[in-house]
């Protein structure tokens, strides 16, 4: 069973129908969604797929050449769809997991709003869309104006004129302030840390310290922490344009949200409009609950893939494998040792 037809999903599919699990009987991916293209049918329309860094290609299928001007939720999307019909996945949508219980037998009930389905084992690649993290501050329920997150971010037309905070210090924030910048009438830009901002592009060596230090995180039972707090924030030809504009002068996040914008202890006010919460997501793991698989330290203990207190669990998409790349890598390992704990045979080349 696979929760989830995002990338990791789709590649677990793909590896459970090459070692010979039969699809529909043998195996069924779940997902919530209405139609194929996972988090990525959701991204805002005006991101470009020339603003796309890093998407990797799907096991068995090469990311098509497209217009890098086309929006990338468009592109992707089809990309997922062709993906389901060429390698024949059973994917079962739109269908809501709700909770996954363990059965006396050894097995695991899978229930959604509708139907109960049993798995001998599973494989969770939800991710993390479904979750966006809203940080609490005080004063934020009094405040008149409206309150985005980036998950809700539909482009820059709405924030015309209007005068706009945008919080986070990660690489949504920084693109959006990018579109937003030239139509409003105001953007503050505060982040709790200061962003770290690195020379060149990401790549593989600071790849490699990423993944490392967030699996060290899982590892240990903590919950993993952003990408960008391990590698920083590239130094792009726009990052420079946007510096130089003024619009990446950051300043430390405020301490009071008021009616009319946001304040500091030391008396500074801002006035605001909107406040945009480009605060990162969660793990969208709450329907594992019943498994009681949390550690006291917040996160779930890991080993690879593999869930260290529950041998048929594993989570793809989550911790070290949150990414294009990582998920197709995580959906191979996951299938190979489910493979070994229900009916051993060799692994895959």
């Amino acid at each position: 069973m696979v929760i989830g037809a995002g990338q990791a999903g789709l590649s677990a599919g793909y590896h459970l129908r090459r070692t010979g699990f039969t699809p529909g009987s043998g195996f069924v991916l779940l997902d919530g969604d209405d139609g194929p293209g996972g988090a990525w049918q959701h991204r805002w329309p005006t991101l470009r797929l020339e603003r796309v860094h890093g998407f990797h290609d799907l096991p068995g299928m090469p990311f098509p050449s497209a217009d890098p001007q086309r929006p990338a939720a468009e592109v992707v999307s089809a990309y997922f769809a062709r993906y389901e019909r060429a390698f024949d996945l059973p994917v079962r949508r739109p269908v809501r997991v709700r909770a996954v219980r363990s059965r006396p037998d050894g097995r695991l009930d899978v229930h959604s709003d509708n139907d109960t389905w049993t798995a001998r084992a599973l494989i969770n690649a939800t991710g993390t869309w479904t979750r966006p993290f809203w940080p609490h501050y005080p004063g934020r329920s009094s405040f008149r104006g409206q309150q985005l997150h980036t998950a809700d971010y539909r482009g820059p037309a709405e924030f015309a004129g209007r005068r706009v905070v945008v919080v986070g210090g990660g690489t949504s924030a920084v693109q959006l302030l990018a579109e937003i910048s030239p139509v409003a009438a105001s953007t503050t830009w505060v982040t709790r840390r200061p962003p770290q901002f690195t020379s060149g592009e990401f790549g593989p060596e600071l790849g490699r310290a990423a993944v490392a230090r967030v699996e060290t995180a899982v590892r240990a039972g903590r919950p993993p922490g952003s990408v960008v707090g391990v590698t920083g924030l590239p130094r792009t030809p726009e990052i420079r344009r946007l510096q130089e504009g003024g619009v990446l002068d950051r300043i430390p996040i405020f301490d009071r949200i008021t009616p009319d914008g946001v304040t500091w202890a030391d008396g500074r006010f801002v006035g605001a409009d909107v406040i945009l919460w480009c605060t990162g997501f969660r793990a969208a793991l709450d329907h594992l609950a019943p498994l009681g698989l949390r550690a006291p330290g917040g996160g779930i203990v890991m080993d690879g893939t593999r869930v260290v207190t529950d041998d048929r669990i594993h989570l793809i998409g989550y911790g070290p494998s949150a990414s294009t790349i990582g998920a197709n890598r995580a959906g191979r390992a996951a299938v190979n040792e489910i493979r070994a704990l229900l009916a051993p045979a060799p692994a895959l080349d």
